[in-house]
């Protein structure tokens, strides 16, 4: 039997607040081959059409099989869309399979969306390959529910390893002292602290599809694959103008911040750090890492700043000057020549700017450093 599969019976819900990345994901998904896709513009909107669909009303809300939600949008973000369908009363299914996507993968948002009972975690920027890998995954990978008074959410434990140096084990040797449940129909919060309710569920998904007595892993059409990463390369053309956009919003923001009183740049700040938030995601999925890379930096930068004085300014102009001539001189990949200039990666330096024909790049000191993925900053 071919371990071979099709997502058509399957539908998913996708909650992204950037227009152009929601329709780019309607469309994948659509190749990849669910047979309906949802999309939501924020966790406001996903809420009010699942309390319909928790109402019965599935000519509003048709079933959703499974959630694939942005982690940092406005007025409800991913992590509260994901903590109500977990804990709310008017969830229709606290089970859904949820996947959380984002350009802010540090590890305090991985372990944050973790402990409150995420399914899966992608990092953008990120590759037909990577998204389908963790959906099909989630598909043949049925885990079992925690609920306790701490915690309810699929099992963390994926690997039966022993805990970090210096951590105390806190996990509990098989089964013991824990309640068996085989239906979801009934969730009731534990009374004590050690009561423990492990949930183990039919796989529906895998039944859905028709795929429950596949053995082996199961996959997708390699020619399904190929067609959906052709795609995403075509829109690539696109993201050009989309970055475009993002760093006319940039440049706006920095001359405000130069004619702005220094106590009252923090919230021009804020808006900068969402730009380099999108263009970090954005950059690498769409063909230009280099974007993806100076995006992260910003980001960084501007995350926790104590003050705001012309230094900071500077530093932010020459992210936003390199991320331009990307996008100007329509520099994919790594960088080519330009990436490997000097050894170890690109040179922004006060004293000497590269130049490349009409390519010029930086005003202040910074080193790209390829073997890393780091940038380094310093005279």
């Amino acid at each position: 039997m071919s371990n071979e599969i099709s997502l058509e019976r399957l539908s998913i819900m996708v909650v992204e607040d950037n227009s152009y990345i929601r329709g780019m994901l309607k469309a994948l998904l659509h190749m990849l081959g669910f047979g309906k896709v949802i999309v939501m513009k924020d966790g406001e909107e996903a809420i009010k059409y699942f309390s319909c669909e928790n109402k019965g009303n599935m000519e509003v809300a048709p079933h959703v099989d499974l959630i694939l939600s942005d982690l940092v949008m406005t007025p409800i973000d991913g992590t509260l869309l994901l903590r109500w369908v977990r804990s709310s009363k008017h969830s229709p299914d606290r089970f859904i399979p949820f996947i959380m996507i984002s350009g802010a993968a540090d590890k305090e948002y991985v372990t944050a969306s973790r402990d409150i009972g995420v399914t899966e975690f992608i990092a953008k920027p990120f590759s037909v390959q990577s998204l389908s890998d963790r959906i099909i995954s989630m598909i043949q990978n049925n885990r079992q529910f925690i609920c306790s008074q701490a915690y309810f959410g699929p099992d963390r434990r994926r690997k039966k390893s022993t805990p970090p140096k210096g951590i105390k084990e806190r996990r509990r040797k098989g089964d013991v002292g824990a309640t068996i449940v085989y239906s979801a129909d009934k969730i009731v919060k534990p009374k004590n602290p050690s009561d423990l309710w492990l949930f183990r569920l039919p796989n529906k998904l895998k039944e859905k599809i028709g795929g429950a007595n596949i053995k082996g892993a199961l996959q997708l059409p390699v020619s399904i694959l190929e067609e959906a990463e052709e795609s995403l390369e075509r829109q690539s053309l696109d993201f050009a103008e989309l970055a475009q956009k993002h760093l006319f919003k940039l440049s706006e923001l920095i001359q405000k911040i130069k004619e702005t009183d220094e106590v009252k740049r923090f919230p021009l700040i804020k808006e900068i750090n969402m730009i380099a938030h999108e263009l970090r995601g954005q950059g690498g999925t769409f063909g230009y890492p280099l974007i993806t890379i100076f995006g992260k930096s910003l980001y960084e930068v501007t995350k926790k700043l104590p003050e705001i004085d012309d230094s900071v300014i500077q530093l932010i102009k020459a992210h936003s000057d390199s991320m331009n001539a990307v996008i100007r001189e329509k520099i994919a990949g790594d960088g080519g020549e330009l990436g490997t200039l000097n050894g170890s990666g690109w040179d922004f330096a006060t004293s000497t700017q590269i130049s490349v024909g009409d390519f010029t790049v930086g005003t202040d000191a910074f080193v790209y450093d390829f073997a890393s993925d780091n940038i380094l900053f310093g005279s």
